[in-house]
């Protein structure tokens, strides 16, 4: 008995085993790839430019997929900020400081906003105001840096963070500096 005992085990053993041709075993289901909702922050540079027709100053469109390799769906939440300025931590090392868009300004002529809009494929970015913008001051046009977060809405929602805060929404997701794609 312990003869065959043994000759089975062996047997079952042999045909279990991995093989050494390197051929992966059977497979499972198909199924979706493993990378699921993934969260992307990217920063956008940009000297608005004046549409003279609609009164407002504008990036021009941002398209997603130069900063993405993973499809966006209509589902999720878009978020831009703008960096306002470059602060000093108590030790004196800068920080830079994000306002999430809309923002709005006063300024002696009346009021602007930074406003955007954006579809799952891309953005754009605004300034739009209550009076002629056609000699906005350049500090309000030139050299605006962005940082546009998409969002998976099922992450976003389950999600506990102040989105007024770009550094929370980071540490939520779990994204550092060096995780931000820059623009070309």
């Amino acid at each position: 008995m312990k003869k065959i005992f043994t000759l089975l085990f062996a047997t079952t053993f042999l045909f279990t085993s991995c093989s050494d041709d390197g051929e992966p075993g059977p497979q499972g289901p198909p199924g979706e790839d493993g990378l699921g909702a993934i969260p992307a922050i990217f920063e956008v540079e940009s000297d608005l430019i004046y549409d003279a027709d609609a009164n407002y100053w504008t990036t021009g469109l941002i398209t997603f997929d130069n900063f993405t390799n993973f499809e966006i769906f209509d589902t999720d939440v878009v978020l831009v900020y703008r960096l306002d300025a470059i602060g000093e931590l108590d030790n004196g090392d800068p920080v830079d400081e994000w306002s999430l868009l809309p923002q709005n300004f006063f300024t002696a002529e009346g009021t602007i906003q930074y406003v955007f809009n954006h579809t799952f494929v891309d953005a754009e970015i605004f300034v739009d105001g209550n009076y002629n913008l056609s000699n906005l001051d350049p500090g309000f046009t030139d050299g605006q840096i962005f940082r546009i977060a998409i969002i998976p809405g099922d992450i976003y929602s389950s999600s506990n963070f102040n989105e007024n805060n770009l550094g929370s929404l980071m540490r939520e997701l779990n994204l550092k500096t060096s995780d931000i794609k820059m623009a070309n």
